[in-house]
C-alpha cells in the first residue's frame, strides 16, 4: 500500500517532531514496522471510536501516536502527536 502525508501531518510533524531527534527517529523506525508490517504488536495499532470512528492510530512512543485513514489503496497519515494533541475535540 501506498502511504501519503496529509497536509496537518507535515505541519505537525515539523512543528512537533522533527525538532526532537529521539522522536524523529523514534517515527521512522515505526513507519519503517508499519509499513513492513502495520499489524505489528510493537505499532499497538488500534481503531479509533466516537467522532474519530472512520481514523486508526498506532503508538510512535508511550504518548506519541500517528492517526491515519485507509482509502482504497492507500494510506493517508492525518496527524502526529501527544494523545491530548491528536485526541482533541
Amino acid at each position: 500500500m501506498e502511504i501519503r502525508l496529509h497536509k496537518s501531518f507535515t505541519k505537525n510533524y515539523r512543528k512537533r517532531i522533527l525538532h526532537d531527534k529521539k522522536l524523529d527517529l523514534a517515527f521512522e523506525k515505526r513507519l519503517t514496522l508499519f509499513k513492513q508490517n502495520s499489524k505489528n504488536l510493537l505499532l499497538k495499532d488500534h481503531k479509533l471510536t466516537g467522532s474519530m470512528k472512520e481514523y486508526r492510530a498506532f503508538w510512535i512512543t508511550g504518548d506519541v501516536r500517528v492517526v491515519y485513514k485507509i482509502e482504497n489503496n492507500l494510506i493517508r497519515l492525518y496527524d502526529i502527536g501527544s494523545h491530548n494533541q491528536v485526541y482533541r475535540n
